[in-house]
């Protein structure tokens, strides 16, 4: 018996698991470009929610990360069609594909849109018994077209932990987006420019620095005690 389980009689002791620093540290680790997979909530024509994600994605690349932008046009509202829809099976295999996402949103009404808020609960919370973005890095920005605010990232963060995601602590908002892009659509030098840099560096190393551990950083003692079909049953009563 491991040392002070003695004194703790509530604890299922076949359950318990001594936190490890070799399973944070895997002999073997992955040599792919981390796979980022980006969200964004708009869909009018000169979208600055998209503008900034294909910036993002640009940087991205650069840093030596694969990245996959989803285009939310099209996708119907959630339960408005069957899961086998087109969009929601591609939203869906691009959220099992990734290793970490982006969700930039515009600030409408001082909340996320809807359009965002669509994508995310189209990911499904639970596929039997797992999550499918657990334990996948998250960076989160926001766009508005007044001064800054944080209403959307903060809205976007307890989504990500809802989810069950590693979201950054770094994050980016941009005020009056409308003059943060030229007429190519492309971000002007600034300091949002250099916080939306920050905030994709830090995504680059959150996700290399977990992505191998992942597992084991969700792994949890109250799931560990619960049959594969209890817990099945469980997520997928809080997905009602």
């Amino acid at each position: 018996m491991l040392p002070g389980l003695d004194d703790l009689p509530n604890l299922d002791a076949a359950a318990f698991r001594q936190p490890a620093l070799q399973a944070l540290l895997p002999d073997r680790r992955a040599a792919h470009a981390p796979r980022i997979l980006l969200l964004y909530g708009s869909v009018r024509e000169r979208s600055y929610s998209r503008l900034l994600t294909e910036e993002a994605a640009r940087l991205l690349r650069a840093m030596g990360a694969e990245p996959r932008i989803y285009d939310p046009r099209g996708l119907p509202l959630p339960d408005g069609a069957p899961e086998d829809h087109p969009k929601v099976q591609e939203l869906r295999t691009l959220a099992q594909w990734s290793e970490g996402m982006v969700w930039t949103s515009p600030e409408r009404h001082g909340a996320m849109t809807g359009i965002m808020k669509a994508q995310i609960d189209w990911i499904p919370l639970a596929v039997g018994s797992v999550r499918p973005t657990q334990g996948k890095t998250l960076a989160v920005m926001e766009v508005s077209g007044g001064s800054q605010s944080f209403n959307a990232v903060n809205q976007l963060r307890v989504l990500g932990r809802w989810m069950r995601m590693i979201t950054i602590p770094n994050q980016s908002s941009v005020a009056k987006a409308f003059m943060e892009f030229d007429d190519d659509g492309r971000m002007k030098p600034s300091p949002y420019y250099e916080r939306v840099v920050d905030v994709m560096e830090e995504l680059v190393k959150f996700t290399l620095l977990t992505r191998d551990c992942a597992d084991h950083l969700v792994d949890r003692y109250s799931e560990r005690r619960e049959s594969a079909e209890a817990l099945s049953k469980r997520v997928n009563l809080r997905s009602i």
